[in-house]
């Protein structure tokens, strides 16, 4: 396949796309958070793999983590190209409404909740540390491989993902204090004589996570405790 690749045979990187666009675009969308964005992260991986095909190692196994690191070169470009449009939109003057789409996008609400579920886990980390999480949990790459799609050593890739899976097990044990406080907090509501004793030093009742911060807490917590 490396040889084929290398030669530019077009039937090769068919079978290159039809084997991996689907791990490039779960990739892209943990990275990136965006569905168009990912999608043109797809696209700009391959047409970057043809170009680049005299770069790949002729010899090796799988050429997936080798594509893959070009997914994450382009999908840290993109970010950077969406907050610059996000920020330029915040600048324009507000838009006439449209008519309702809601009935048309209803099938994709449960995964872009999903979606941003974990890429908000993904973006307290580090970009470096982030990178390493979604090709070593999400792609189930080893750190050998991961280590080749970023170009860096293996004891890097090992420290980082170590970094990562601590700094998200640690948010997750905070998220869950909250929480465990704002139920606390919740049932105080049905026995207000009880309410003065489990306040806070200040007085005020814990604030109730919610369900987009609850959805985060599992996502971290997967993620953390995921096997590798």
């Amino acid at each position: 396949m490396r040889l084929r690749l290398r030669a530019g045979d077009r039937d090769a990187f068919g079978d290159l796309y039809e084997a991996h666009v689907k791990a490039v675009h779960r990739h892209a969308l943990r990275l990136t958070g965006d569905w168009s964005t990912a999608e043109e992260v797809v696209s700009e991986t391959f047409f970057a793999a043809w170009r680049q095909r005299g770069r790949l190692e002729e010899e090796g196994g799988s050429v997936k983590p080798w594509l893959l690191g070009i997914a994450t070169h382009k999908a840290h470009n993109a970010n950077r190209g969406l907050r610059r449009r996000l920020a330029f939109l915040a600048r324009r003057p507000a838009t006439t409404p449209v008519d309702d789409i809601a009935d048309a996008v209803a099938a994709r609400v449960d995964g872009a909740r999903s979606l941003a579920a974990v890429h908000e886990a993904l973006a307290r980390l580090p970009r470096r540390d982030r990178e390493v999480l979604a090709l070593c949990v999400g792609e189930h790459l080893d750190h050998g491989q991961v280590a080749e799609a970023l170009g860096v050593p293996v004891g890097t890739v090992r420290s980082r993902l170590s970094r990562a899976r601590t700094r998200l097990r640690r948010l997750s044990e905070r998220a869950a204090t909250e929480q465990a406080a704002a139920e606390r907090a919740h049932t105080e509501r049905a026995a207000p004589g009880r309410a003065s004793a489990e306040r806070g030093p200040t007085g005020q009742r814990p604030r109730r996570p919610e369900k987009d911060d609850i959805a985060t807490l599992t996502v971290a917590l997967r993620l953390a405790e995921e096997p590798r």
